[in-house]
């Protein structure tokens, strides 16, 4: 599945030109540039393609997203908390990730590490909705 995934996103950027910039939608994000590369919709579907950036020390804040995420780390390392403050998985460089719609948990994505964090991030939403939710911090 991950290879399918990662096939998936080269396949996108490479296909993408980067149109426009704007921030990251989450609760307390800091150190976060969005850009969207591309998008369309196919029935009542929106795609989005995006490159996120997250300098050192940056994260996106607690959000949820209400379509699929699909996620590959193109450099450095995401750390990605979920809300029952015990869950944490770190994805470094060439590794992928997917996100179910509406997940129960909240999470957030950090850059613990020293080099800006470069995501490519496929999501798959329901037509003309936010791609993504603010969450309350759940005081991990």
């Amino acid at each position: 599945m991950r290879g399918l995934i990662r096939l998936f996103l080269a396949g996108l950027v490479v296909s993408g030109a980067v149109m426009t910039a704007s921030p990251a939608h989450a609760t307390t994000g800091r150190g976060v540039t969005a850009k969207v590369v591309w998008q369309w919709t196919v029935d009542d579907t929106d795609y989005v393609l995006r490159e996120i950036t997250i300098t050192p020390g940056g994260s996106t804040g607690w959000h949820r997203h209400p379509g699929l995420v699909f996620a590959n780390v193109r450099r450095g390392t995401l750390t990605h908390l979920m809300a029952d403050c015990v869950t944490v998985r770190r994805y470094k460089a060439g590794e992928s990730l997917m996100e179910e719609p509406q997940e129960p948990r909240a999470h957030m994505g950090e850059n613990r590490g020293g080099e800006p964090l470069i995501l490519d991030v496929v999501y798959a939403s329901p037509q003309g909705v936010p791609l993504s939710t603010d969450a309350a911090d759940p005081g991990c």
